[in-house]
């Protein structure tokens, strides 16, 4: 109890992003553009497919839900890095760890449902055609949205609330760039070997596991391609599907190595690197992928610029 008590009432101390580079300035302005571009990318994709009726289909609806996590996820981190790089202020109150903290959590394993029900849209779609509009109705995606959030929002609450009541007796300084669960609790003094081995189970439930029904869906996407006999069909399957996979593989790879492994002996860059790369440079491309790869999304900016008289 006093190691709460202690922990409570104590601010963190993050030590920034790579804060041994020579050129950080320029690091944290190149991350902060990145940032920018990632937040209006993801505004305009959401107006695109909540303002254009043609895009109201379950396949797009889970895209504006994507897009709503990513642009959350990056103004969960960046903007607290910005501040404290720029104000040279490292500290973070023990309140605001935890609630960064449970939003990243709750944000990144939302994102892993929703690109599991995602998966599954597309598997519908290609492998059982006919029956779509049956088995994925608004009724059904509206609740499945639901499930994903409310999940992602009880699982970070456990693993926030649990870790940040571990007593701290040394360092307070945090080795990355915002409150992380693995960097958390690296801090405690506290034998945390059998909260570890939950995280990795966690790990395998959220990460592992909906990787594996991903790459079983598509595989089995990809079967029924080759059968296709429109070539028209075969080309616009395989681009929708190829986007996904891209999106799946730059969130999941970073997130398994990161959370699966995060008992050995990799080093706080190697988190931060992966970090940058999973929760910053895959928010900023997901737009890009969907949109410049998109028939539909293409046609509602053209719409929407025309309307505003942009050539």
């Amino acid at each position: 109890m006093v190691g709460w008590n202690e922990s409570s009432v104590t601010n963190f101390i993050l030590v920034g992003l790579f804060p041994e580079f020579k050129h950080s300035i320029y690091l944290n302005s190149i991350i902060i553009f990145l940032y920018i571009l990632a937040f209006l990318g993801n505004i305009l994709l959401i107006v695109l497919i909540w303002g254009d009726s043609r895009l109201h289909t379950p396949m797009y609806i889970l895209l504006s839900q994507l897009s709503l996590i990513d642009l959350t996820l990056t103004s969960t981190i960046v903007p607290k890095m910005a501040s404290n790089f720029f104000t040279g202020k490292k500290t973070i109150s023990w309140i605001g760890c935890g609630m960064q903290s449970f939003f990243y959590l709750m944000l990144g394993m939302s994102e892993c449902l929703i690109l599991t029900l995602m998966a599954y849209d597309r598997y519908v779609a290609v492998c059982n055609p006919l029956h779509y509009p049956i088995i994925m109705s608004p009724k059904f995606c509206l609740h499945m949205i639901a499930v994903c959030w409310i999940g992602g929002s009880i699982g970070s609450f456990i693993h926030t609330v649990y870790p940040m009541h571990f007593p701290i007796c040394g360092s307070r300084e945090i080795h990355h760039f915002f409150c992380e669960v693995p960097a958390l609790i690296k801090l405690s003094c506290e034998d945390t070997s059998v909260y570890q081995s939950v995280v990795v189970v966690t790990s395998i439930v959220l990460l592992v596991l909906p990787f594996i029904l991903i790459i079983a869906s598509y595989t089995l996407i990809f079967l029924a391609v080759l059968h296709m006999n429109s070539v028209k069909g075969r080309k616009k399957t395989l681009a929708t599907c190829s986007s996904h996979l891209t999106v799946v593989s730059l969130f999941f790879g970073p997130n398994i190595f990161i959370y699966m492994t995060f008992t050995s002996s990799h080093s706080p860059e190697q988190d931060q690197a992966l970090s940058v790369f999973s929760n910053i440079l895959t928010p900023l491309l997901n737009p890009l992928i969907y949109s410049l790869r998109n028939k539909d999304v293409v046609a509602a900016l053209t719409k929407l610029m025309g309307r505003y008289g942009v050539s």
